[in-house]
């Protein structure tokens, strides 16, 4: 692994000069541009702090872009993982989220050590768009608080929403107009603007001179150190196993959510570029960040599709573009820190509002209801609602097991259909073998042979009886476990015992492996398999299957 980092690294800064050294700090300061606002908003809106975001934007984003699998990822805070905090730190206080934090980040080495970056593959895209969608609802149920100027319970979004049915709900009337203002703006800032400075920055900066101008009341995000290392950190002295493994469950939430991230993101950008992500050195550097990061006092952080798309379309050369937005970012909060104290928490929840409607795969959403999906819309629908009510982990896990059920379902569907061979219609009658043509019948069979369709295997034996050859077309078989070659064989057995001859046509190599494996191919013998209903009807001996050619040359 270290062998192709630096030979990535070799290729990556090949030709390297001061114009691509220029590139990738315009490049850098875009994406800090859009980062900052995002940074401060995913912080507050973590339960933590917009210190904290902010720091976790510079330490993970300048370490996680060192590292990384590619040039183009740009790490920080981000909106999903907001989300999964605001029940951490209400069960286990900022310190839990430190320690949850650092266990996550080792959990992603081992996961980037033992190769598993593969595994998002396996996520069907309905799960990561319902993910998604349940995600920005906890977003934006998250920011209703800030948003309005009330105080709820503490708890999830949903307890919180919960709460103002029981305590009141009482909006700050100048605390909404602020949040309102800032959305609208976001939502009409003309796009060709937006892609020379972010309309939430921007909205941000107006909103933060009219309350300090007009000295407005509504609450501000305070005090922003002038430090990397924040008062309140994890301290590696305090951790203990007792703790840690109270917080696994949160930590693989963490993790997992990291992975998924972090690696769609990846794909996404390759895309763009046409560079490949190294998907398990990803996972390491992501893991390393993740550990190294609540050293500062920082929460979590993943590869961001936003800012990184931000910095693909911004010209971005090299991972150098990742460390000079960090270095933007701590520039920032040194010069002006005591200015992004007085920003008002209502203009960050205006930004996540936005951000939470944006977040959600409106194109993929429309395409899978309008063309009426039943399967997808019914996975989408599940992993949202258990984003929503549980986590992340309940919610891909439920995914995957809904996804699975409904596979395990289609795959049982097998179709049978019988044809009676006619001679007098077939187009060269002389080439047809009279033995075994004459009152023949072949079986097409179409799916995988599988345990839960061995009843309409059994069947077949019916519907050939009387038969002197059964001639059994298997190009559409394309899988068959032990339990649907049990019942292919007495199947077999059964036709045989009739004193019908026995062909097998068009079997494909993974299914012929089963047959020699369970006794089909010695119960039928070696004679029995054609390429084809054709050749099984017009030659005495078969011809070798052309994977079996192609294998014999080999």
């Amino acid at each position: 692994m270290l062998q192709k980092y630096a030979k990535d690294l070799k290729k990556e800064f090949a030709g390297y000069n001061a114009k691509g050294l220029l590139s990738d700090v315009m490049a850098g300061l875009t994406v800090a541009a859009v980062a900052l606002p995002l940074a401060l908003a995913f912080g507050v809106s973590s339960g933590a702090s917009a210190a904290s975001g902010l720091l976790t934007a510079i330490v993970a984003g300048a370490i996680i872009a060192l590292l990384g699998g590619a040039f183009y990822q740009i790490s920080g805070p981000t909106g999903a993982m907001a989300a999964i905090l605001t029940s951490v730190v209400a069960q286990y206080g900022l310190n839990g989220v430190f320690q949850a934090t650092f266990l996550a980040g080792v959990l992603l080495v081992i996961a980037g050590l033992f190769k598993l970056g593969r595994l998002t593959a396996f996520i069907p895209m309905p799960v990561i768009t319902g993910f998604t969608s349940g995600i920005a609802v906890i977003i934006a149920l998250g920011q209703v608080d800030n948003f309005f100027g009330v105080t709820s319970i503490e708890g999830s979004a949903i307890q919180k929403v919960g709460g103002y049915f029981t305590h009141g709900f009482d909006p700050n009337w100048t605390t909404v107009a602020i949040g309102i203002f800032v959305v609208l703006f976001m939502v009409f800032f003309p796009k060709k603007w937006n892609s020379v400075v972010p309309a939430s920055l921007v909205a941000i900066i107006l909103t933060t001179a009219a309350s300090m101008v007009l000295k407005l009341p509504v609450n501000t995000v305070g005090e922003i150190p002038s430090s990397l290392m924040l008062p309140q950190r994890l301290d590696l002295l305090s951790l203990d196993l007792n703790t840690l493994s109270g917080l696994l469950a949160p930590a693989i939430s963490i993790a997992a959510l990291g992975m998924v991230e972090s690696l769609l993101c990846g794909a996404s950008a390759s895309r763009m570029t046409g560079v490949k992500l190294d998907n398990d050195r990803e996972l390491l550097a992501q893991g390393i960040g993740n550990i190294l990061t609540p050293l500062f006092g920082g929460i979590p952080a993943t590869a961001a599709i936003a800012r990184t798309s931000v910095a693909v379309k911004s010209g971005a050369r090299t991972r150098l573009t990742g460390v000079f937005h960090a270095l933007f970012l701590l520039i920032s909060m040194l010069v002006l820190g005591p200015v992004m104290g007085q920003i008002p928490l209502c203009a960050l929840a205006g930004v996540l509002m936005v951000t939470a409607w944006r977040m959600n795969e409106w194109k993929t959403i429309r395409y899978i209801f309008s063309k009426k999906f039943k399967g997808a819309i019914l996975k989408f629908l599940v992993t949202m609602a258990a984003t929503i009510l549980f986590d992340l982990t309940v919610a891909i896990l439920l995914g995957i097991v809904v996804s699975l059920v409904l596979l395990a379902v289609r795959q049982s569907e097998l179709q049978v259909n019988y044809e009676d061979v006619l001679p007098h219609r077939l187009a060269a009658p002389d080439a047809l073998l009279a033995h075994r043509a004459e009152n023949a019948r072949v079986v097409y069979i179409t799916g995988s042979i599988l345990f839960s369709n061995t009843q309409m295997i059994e069947e077949i034996g019916q519907q050939v009886n009387g038969f002197s050859s059964v001639i059994f077309s298997m190009r559409g078989v394309s899988y068959m476990d032990i339990s649907g070659a049990q019942a292919f064989l007495d199947l077999l057995r059964q036709v045989q015992n009739r004193q019908a001859q026995v062909f097998l046509c068009g079997v494909s190599p993974s299914v012929r492996q089963m047959m020699d494996r369970s006794g089909i191919t010695q119960q039928a013998g070696e004679k029995a398999f054609y390429w084809s209903v054709e050749q099984a009807l017009t030659q005495d001996e078969p011809t070798p299957a052309p994977y079996l050619q192609t294998a014999a040359k080999n």
